[in-house]
């Protein structure tokens, strides 16, 4: 029955292929391809990505062209990264104060505690630096077991506020796909009616430190677990 099911949804899933749109057309990536132009007209230009490491083929470099100054950052060595290290450490890896940008792309829903993540992007960030972050609102689980959240748009106000010395600026969601049940459960049977999104991306800008007197964290990954994200396969 379950070869069957798959078939069935393989089926479906190629009769949709002709009246899907052009993702380089949906109104999110125009957006946020927008803020990216935005930011390469910045004078002496330099960008942090975290979570830089080719691959899926994405090399976050080639979206700056115009930076006089691009520091890799990633968990794990390998191509286009320049420092190797935890983003829940960031500020103890790279200058702070110094970043006109921090650039991430599918790497907040590995991140264990992300609200950190925002308080070590604020210390390395320029006052008036902008964060440009893409991750995912659903999307299946992957690079287990180091993957632990998804973010809906509404989930960067909880990030990105005048707390942690931000302001937000844009965030929106796009690469729409349906889910389909796999129960009987009488919630689950009118699923398919729901639109999903697989990315999402949000910008903020520094404001200001974020509020020492009412945010504290010093837990890092490794105090609760004694994994990490996984090593690529040979």
């Amino acid at each position: 029955m379950k070869k069957v099911h798959l078939k069935l949804l393989k089926i479906l899933n190629s009769m949709s292929k002709s009246s899907r749109s052009d993702h380089n057309l949906e109104p999110a990536k125009v957006e946020f391809d927008r803020w990216i132009a935005k930011a390469n007209e910045i004078d002496d230009l330099k960008v942090l990505e975290v979570g830089s490491r080719n691959v899926t083929g994405h090399i976050g470099h080639k979206s700056f062209p115009k930076a006089t100054e691009y520091v890799g950052m990633d968990v794990l060595p390998g191509e286009n990264v320049d420092i190797v290290g935890d983003a829940h450490a960031l500020s103890s890896l790279v200058p702070n104060n110094h970043f006109d940008v921090v650039y991430s792309v599918a790497v907040f829903e590995h991140l264990m505690f992300p609200w950190k993540a925002a308080m070590e992007i604020n210390r390395v960030l320029k006052p008036g630096g902008y964060v440009f972050t893409i991750t995912h609102p659903a999307w299946p689980e992957h690079e287990m077991p180091w993957d632990f959240w998804r973010f809906p748009k509404n989930a960067f106000r909880g990030l990105f506020n005048p707390i942690t010395g931000f302001e937000l600026l844009a965030s929106d969601e796009g690469l729409g796909m349906r889910p389909i049940a796999l129960t009987t459960d009488p919630a689950m049977q009118d699923m398919y009616k729901h639109k999903l999104n697989g990315v999402v991306f949000s910008v903020a800008r520094k404001t200001g430190p974020y509020d020492k007197s009412k945010l504290k964290w010093d837990l890092v990954p490794g105090d609760v677990s004694e994994d990490m994200y996984p090593s690529p396969k040979q």
